[in-house]
């Protein structure tokens, strides 16, 4: 099958230092993108070299670079306290940084753009594992409605940009994501990386009891940066929404967005268990169910991107060891 994209392309990861965005870069060069003897270029901007939150800065950055290919890779994230705490700047900045990469490249003719959305996206009780179409079916988890409705908005504008122009956006769902460049500031980040920083620090200071959120029986699935990384390739060199062979809604229509993951979650307290493991913690872990669970289960149906020809390929205990090796080192840099 023939690539989409060519080599000499100019493509812009906004949200580069993040971690999806780092691990896209790295998979992007990887294949052979960037390099100078293709005339290839990846852009990679910091916030403080270019704000995206800022139009005028974003539509000259456009009107100056021309970037062929555009990866949204840029937001605001937070974990359930952040998003409880401030839900009006997870809906508003999100809204902004997307409207505005967009908009821009929608002016400026980029040949493709890829959004990044979130497994958040769908109903709290949608059917499980939950496929591309339960969108829109069911209420949202309270606790990350606002982040989730930003990204259902951005999901809805590339397929809005298709039908009206012709343009060539897509959307990927990514499950939970962890991997190098996490957010381990307390109070701020996901599952997985505030696991990961209590027993990496219980361990470190040799206590002998690790105290989690919530009842530890909500499920989730996990997926490491690098099978987010080659997804993004992926979908970018293969997945044309209007090929015939491509999937399709069960009505015939365009499918603009698909589920990436691994297909298989586990509960809060069986991650934690592999986590000790992992961490060699050997005390008690007990639950604070004060805290909110959030939703029960959130298991992506990944059989339309399988059926293209993608599979994850790095296990979670693998994942969890590559991660905890290099914990020590990140967490001194926050």
């Amino acid at each position: 099958m023939q690539n989409l994209i060519d080599l000499n392309e100019r493509i812009l990861i906004a949200g580069a230092n993040g971690m999806a965005g780092k691990a896209i870069t790295i998979e992007l060069k990887k294949a052979g993108y960037g390099s100078i003897k293709n005339n290839g270029k990846l852009y990679t901007p910091s916030r403080k070299e270019l704000d995206f939150l800022d139009y005028s800065a974003t539509k000259f950055w456009f009107e100056t670079n021309k970037p062929t290919i555009v990866i949204i890779a840029a937001a605001k994230v937070g974990g359930i306290e952040a998003n409880n705490k401030k839900p009006a700047e997870f809906i508003l900045q999100n809204l902004k940084i997307q409207n505005n990469i967009i908009e821009s490249a929608l002016e400026n003719k980029s040949k493709r753009l890829l959004f990044l959305g979130s497994s958040c996206i769908y109903p709290k009780f949608a059917s499980q594992p939950i496929d591309e179409e339960s969108l829109l079916t069911g209420e949202l988890e309270p606790t990350n409605d606002a982040y989730a409705i930003a990204k259902i908005a951005g999901i809805k504008l590339c397929e809005s940009l298709r039908k009206q122009y012709g343009f060539d956006a897509i959307s990927l769902m990514p499950t939970n994501l962890y991997g190098p460049g996490d957010n381990y500031k307390k109070n701020e980040s996901h599952v997985m990386a505030a696991l990961l920083r209590r027993f990496y620090e219980a361990v470190q200071s040799s206590e002998n009891e690790v105290i989690c959120w919530g009842s530890g029986k909500p499920f989730r699935e996990f997926m490491h940066s690098e099978d987010l990384g080659r997804a993004v390739v992926f979908a970018l060199e293969k997945w044309n929404p209007e090929s015939a062979k491509a999937p399709k809604k069960k009505n015939g229509d365009i499918l603009n967005y698909l589920n990436v993951g691994t297909g298989i979650d586990l509960s809060i307290a069986e991650l934690a268990k592999e986590i000790a493991l992992v961490s060699g913690f050997k005390g008690k872990i007990n639950w604070d169910k004060n805290k909110p669970d959030g939703t029960p289960k959130k298991q992506l149906n990944i059989r339309k991107i399988v059926d293209l020809g993608w599979n994850p390929s790095i296990s979670l205990s693998e994942g969890i060891k590559k991660v905890f090796s290099t914990l020590g080192k990140e967490l001194n840099n926050i």
